[in-house]
């Protein structure tokens, strides 16, 4: 058992080692490995196959096991460390301590959006992007979007979506109009196409974070850390519900071999939803 800590409340040396673990994952190409991971596995629902990661039911499982094989890693540099999360309803400026030199370094240069500061900046020679979708070596971040402005999430937000006692519903996609899964990851619910709470937070970072590739920026990490404690929060809030579809979709549905209900495996790990409902045996949050 350990424990996955606010990032506001890591000490110096906290950091440093979560950094040097980050950055000795870089150097050995395991990082770029969880990167293309995330790439092969972030399928839509316009597509007709499989989609276990996003615009699905197991948007939320699908992650957990994701964070806990990257936690494994950094654990197997060091065992000292974990994933923090980043509460971004409380946390929500520039000037917030993750983006600080010492852990996550600051937003881009006008122009190219190139992070200058920090572990993660290119100039620093430790952080080559290889894995993304654009031509550029170097991590970028649009803090706000000031082209297209975009806020946070506001704590009332998350809130609303830790209210809904429904987990997901048909048709299990990224147009769902009911249920928390959808809530959360934000696609846009009851007739409005705004998006909200996780997809906010990828756009408000932009940059690297704005696509498929997303864990290119650390930041990714503990963005989901967070994404990983309200669903924690959701099962306790609400003890009778239940992860859905609980079983196989009618044939004739179209989300039928799309979609992961309860106990259908999913991948790269063959692992299903029913055996990430509980982390308590694993990691706690503090």
């Amino acid at each position: 058992m350990y424990s996955r800590k606010n990032q506001r409340d890591l000490t110096r040396t906290e950091k440093k080692r979560l950094v040097d673990a980050i950055l000795e994952l870089k150097r050995s190409g395991r990082y770029d490995e969880f990167v293309r991971m995330h790439v092969e596995f972030y399928v839509s629902d316009g597509d007709s196959r499989p989609r276990p990661a996003h615009m699905t039911p197991s948007f939320f499982p699908w992650h957990r096991r994701y964070l806990l094989e990257f936690e494994k890693a950094l654990r197997s540099v060091d065992p000292r460390v974990s994933i923090p999360y980043w509460d971004w309803t409380r946390d929500n400026t520039p000037g917030a301590s993750l983006w600080r030199g010492d852990l996550l370094g600051g937003n881009g240069r006008p122009g190219d959006r190139q992070v200058m500061t920090g572990p993660f900046a290119y100039r620093q020679g430790n952080w080559r992007i290889s894995a993304g979708v654009t031509d550029e070596p170097f991590l970028r971040r649009d803090f706000g979007r000031p082209s297209a402005p975009v806020t946070l999430p506001r704590p009332a937000e998350v809130d609303r979506a830790l209210k809904d006692p429904l987990y997901d519903a048909e048709p299990w996609n990224s147009v769902s109009t009911r249920g928390f899964r959808n809530r959360i990851e934000g696609w846009g619910i009851r007739g409005s196409r705004e998006i909200a709470n996780h997809n906010r937070v990828h756009r408000w970072i932009g940059g690297s974070m704005a696509g498929a590739a997303s864990p290119d920026d650390p930041v990714f990490w503990l963005h989901h850390a967070f994404i990983d404690l309200l669903w924690t929060r959701w099962q306790k809030a609400h003890p009778r519900s239940r992860y859905l579809p609980a079983g196989a979709l009618a044939a004739d549905d179209p989300e039928q071999d799309r979609v992961f209900p309860y106990d259908r495996p999913m991948p790269p790990w063959d692992v299903p939803p029913s055996q990430l409902m509980d982390h308590s045996r694993l990691y706690r949050y503090v």
